[in-house]
């Protein structure tokens, strides 16, 4: 299954190994994100590379103002389970059941925002909270 990736931390945190590849993302902020959005890390989502920090990917949720929220997923890395292309080795974590979980999870809360009156995010989010082996956790501002 193709997979997205997770969002980059905040600019002034990117170490420097990765500040000149990546100069773009030497200005990222979040201080500005003012819609509601839903962030998607992986629980293993670090590399020395970008970040010191292994919170870095968190910090569209952190570092920008409410409402947000955040879904982790455990045990995911950077493409949370997914791949990138059919024949990539570019993934250290594939797996196409958490891969599809993160699909059906971003579908319950778009579902949920374009119509409020579906419950399939709040149920989605309990459902999570309730797991005995929950694939991931929420978390709202």
């Amino acid at each position: 299954m193709r997979s997205g990736k997770a969002a980059p931390g905040r600019g002034e945190d990117l170490n420097g190994p990765a500040a000149q590849p990546y100069a773009a993302l030497t200005s990222t902020n979040f201080d500005g994100m003012t819609p509601k959005v839903l962030i998607v890390v992986g629980e293993k989502d670090w590399h020395p590379f970008f970040s010191d920090r292994q919170d870095w990917r968190s910090d569209p949720y952190t570092a920008a103002p409410a409402p947000k929220t955040r879904l982790e997923i455990l045990d995911a890395e950077h493409r949370l389970g997914g791949i990138s292309t059919f024949d990539a080795a570019e993934t250290t974590d594939e797996n196409p059941d958490r891969g599809a979980a993160v699909r059906a999870l971003i579908w319950a809360y778009l579902r949920s925002e374009l119509y409020p009156e579906d419950p399939a995010w709040t149920r989605a989010a309990a459902a999570l909270a309730g797991s005995t082996a929950p694939i991931g956790r929420v978390e709202s501002k």
